[in-house]
């Protein structure tokens, strides 16, 4: 068997979808992207593909070797993207091949099924708490929210306030039985960080999501391992080597590696096992589409230190296309009370449309996250 194709389709809203055939017509998927940056992971993949083409595509981890080893340069979030969607489509291609599911032919599940959170929004409090409590209405036990909008280096008091507000009003609204994650998104620097978590103690979180960026975690390790809220992180690192450093210091409770960034399936189980030696748990990002979802499912089912699975169903940039409709059969990601079964069908255990496929890649995307500045005229982070 040896690969024949690697073949990118750019679909809304905002992903970038990966199919590998071979001489013997197996075919497998992934999800390679990087959020705003789509053509150029495609750009990678394509580039990718010279050393792939003609190899067999069972040989997932000395593939996966060569895509990292092979070039001169590696990590960052473009190439480790593109290999992670190469690799996600070799472990497809290759559990379908012997007849089982990715986690059958990674060692068979440890569980069934995990509990899954839904995102929730809104430009006022009154619809903000109004979506929280519709998705507890759902059957939703867990929900994350956007924990502020642009923060200074040193902000204002009204601005932690009206932030802390918020979340609190959430929190009122679904009840103390609703599990909460606040995400900070990486918008909150230094000084600010130790006065929103302090602030936010009193509404029992089940996490704070990077409240500052993973680059700035050395600056506040302090104050992180003494929260009373545990810390989640990782969407932003992209390999074992990134992860290293973060795990070793001990603040951390929850790391978040995404598949689609973190080198596929290859290297994000080798992340979580590496956390699961540091007894830190596993909550996979993922903001994304099927393909990625079914990835990180497969991932959760063989991952003993997987907590809870981030999906996008509903998710505000869903606007063109959602979650389920590249899906031959939605039902897969049947939730039920809060919760969702491990696929345990073929390869990533889901069916794609190809014909929906194709139609919307020829309309495509060129999806740009925002651009925010400060009251002064300087960037913020988004």
């Amino acid at each position: 068997m040896k690969i024949t194709r690697l073949t990118t389709y750019a679909v809304p809203p905002r992903w970038l979808f990966l199919k590998i055939e071979t001489d013997d017509g197996s075919v497998g998927w992934g999800e390679p992207i990087v959020e705003g940056r789509a053509a150029t992971v495609a750009a990678a993949v394509d580039e990718l593909s010279d050393a792939l083409i003609g190899r067999d595509p069972r040989r997932i981890e000395d593939l996966w070797q060569l895509m990292y080893r092979g070039g001169f340069y590696r990590g960052g979030e473009v190439l480790m993207s593109a290999i992670a969607g190469v690799d996600q489509a070799l472990w497809d291609l290759t559990a379908r091949y012997h007849g089982v599911s990715v986690a059958e032919l990674a060692g068979g599940p440890v569980r069934d099924r995990i509990r899954v959170y839904s995102h929730v929004g809104g430009g006022s409090t009154d619809e903000l708490t109004a979506s929280a409590r519709a998705a507890v209405a759902g059957g939703f036990r867990a929900i994350k929210l956007t924990g502020t909008e642009a923060v200074g280096y040193v902000d204002s008091r009204a601005t932690i306030d009206a932030a802390v507000a918020r979340i609190a009003a959430v929190r009122e609204a679904v009840g103390p039985s609703v599990d909460i994650a606040v995400d900070f998104h990486g918008r909150v620097h230094k000084p600010m960080a130790r006065v929103l978590l302090r602030e936010l103690e009193p509404c029992r979180l089940m996490f704070v999501e990077e409240p500052v960026l993973s680059e700035n975690l050395d600056a506040v390790r302090d104050q992180l391992a003494g929260s009373a809220i545990p810390i989640a992180l990782g969407e932003r690192l992209f390999s074992r080597w990134d992860f290293k450093s973060v795990l070793a210091s001990g603040t951390v409770d929850i790391i978040q590696p995404d598949p689609s960034h973190s080198g596929g399936i290859t290297e994000t189980r080798k992340i979580a096992a590496m956390a699961e030696a540091y007894d830190v748990a596993l909550a996979l990002h993922c903001p994304l589409g099927p393909i990625a979802l079914a990835v990180c499912l497969q991932l959760d089912g063989i991952c003993h230190n997987a907590v809870i699975q981030e999906q996008s169903l509903g998710i505000q940039y869903n606007t063109e296309n959602d979650l389920l409709d590249y899906l031959v059969d939605p039902s897969v990601f049947g939730y039920t009370d809060g919760w969702v079964d491990i696929p345990r069908g073929p390869g990533l255990g889901i069916e794609l449309d190809e014909a929906m496929i194709t139609e919307r890649a020829a309309v495509g995307h060129r999806w740009r996250n925002p651009l925010w500045r400060l009251e002064d005229g300087s960037v913020a982070e988004w």
